[in-house]
């Protein structure tokens, strides 16, 4: 329960009007559950330790998963107790915190926000122009930038690229020594030079000795 245990007749009117402004406001978007004054009738969490905001917003699916969670201050309530007691549990929960408080206590919620280290998605304020209630968003937690996504090249491209790296790296080929079989036709070696006139020299001194045998006979 609160702290603020009895606030001002006015204040708690005002309080309880707000709450029900806001509870028309949501109720096509969310099942709206409200507490007014000392009910407690919608509450969030796991007992025993069951919190009772004045307003919850539950989904319109079957599981009913809370969207949100609503407190609304006045002027009386916009103090240390109040936001350790209250908007501290409220901002440890999974779901959205907003907090509604008068127009001129955002600087007091702002440095009780800080100071204790609270979380809340949503600061709004409220006020009257003639008979109609006003209200003004003045916080909005930032959300957190993911990196984006590293791009990769398709395959394709990814291939002809190392390709090229590998043609750009791979030195100049030389051209090739001729083997030994292109060497010999293309080019008599000394060897094959003195075997050719061995063998000419052995066919003439045979052709001698033939011709010196047919005189003889």
């Amino acid at each position: 329960m609160s702290p603020i245990l009895m606030r001002p007749v006015r204040e708690q009117l005002e309080h309880d009007r707000v709450i029900r402004l806001l509870q028309a406001r949501w109720r096509r978007r969310y099942q709206v559950g409200i507490n007014v004054g000392n009910e407690q009738t919608a509450s969030v969490g796991q007992p025993p330790a069951l919190l009772y905001p004045d307003l919850v917003f539950w989904s319109n699916e079957r599981g009913r998963r809370v969207e949100g969670v609503v407190e609304v201050e006045t002027a009386e309530s916009v103090n240390n107790m109040e936001a350790l007691s209250q908007w501290a549990p409220y901002g440890r929960l999974r779901a959205p915190f907003y907090l509604y408080i008068p127009n001129g206590s955002v600087d007091t919620a702002r440095r009780l926000i800080d100071e204790n280290h609270i979380t809340v998605s949503e600061i709004w304020t409220y006020y009257w122009i003639g008979d109609q209630m006003r209200f003004t968003m003045v916080y909005k937690l930032p959300t957190p930038v993911r990196p984006a996504p590293r791009r990769t090249a398709p395959a394709a491209s990814r291939t002809a690229t190392t390709a090229g790296r590998k043609t750009a790296r791979r030195p100049a080929k030389t051209a090739r020594k001729p083997r030994a079989s292109q060497r010999s036709s293309a080019s008599p070696s000394p060897r094959s030079g003195r075997v050719g006139a061995a063998a000419k020299r052995s066919a003439k001194k045979t052709t001698k000795t033939a011709a010196r045998a047919q005189k003889r006979r």
